[in-house]
């Protein structure tokens, strides 16, 4: 009988350990994507001759909605009667694994918006500076 072809796919998520700390591959991308974009906003803001508070603020604002975004997403769009009923597993349950890109996307435009707001911008110019970061 002929087999379809396959992928096993058996990847390790631990990129290395320091003593029982892991660093994994997925956590260091986030890291990465985080700063590569607060760098690119910095770039925005210089060219625009804005204050770098503004630079600072929307790493702030960003960086914590993204990420909070991307785990209640994942905790209520995925499996809202377990967390619903366990609360406390949103934060402690937070090393099990468990971040939603689609959380991340609409914590991020709620992010936004509240720095738009604290800045006196424009959503809109928020909305199309973030986006090459993005």
């Amino acid at each position: 009988m002929i087999q379809p072809l396959s992928i096993v796919w058996d990847f390790n998520p631990v990129f290395f350990s320091i003593g029982s700390l892991d660093i994994r591959y997925y956590g260091l991308m986030w890291a990465l994507a985080i700063l590569i974009g607060a760098k690119f906003f910095d770039n925005f803001c210089k060219r625009e001759g804005l204050p770098s508070k503004v630079s600072e603020s929307i790493f702030i604002y960003g960086t914590l909605a993204t990420i909070l975004g991307a785990r209640l997403g994942h905790c209520l769009f995925y499996d809202p009667m377990e967390y619903l009923s366990k609360p406390w597993t949103i934060i402690t349950g937070f090393r099990d694994g468990g971040m939603a890109s689609h959380g991340a996307a609409i914590g991020l435009l709620i992010g936004l918006w509240l720095f738009s707001r604290k800045n006196k911008l424009p959503y809109i110019w928020s909305l199309d500076r973030i986006m090459i970061a993005v």
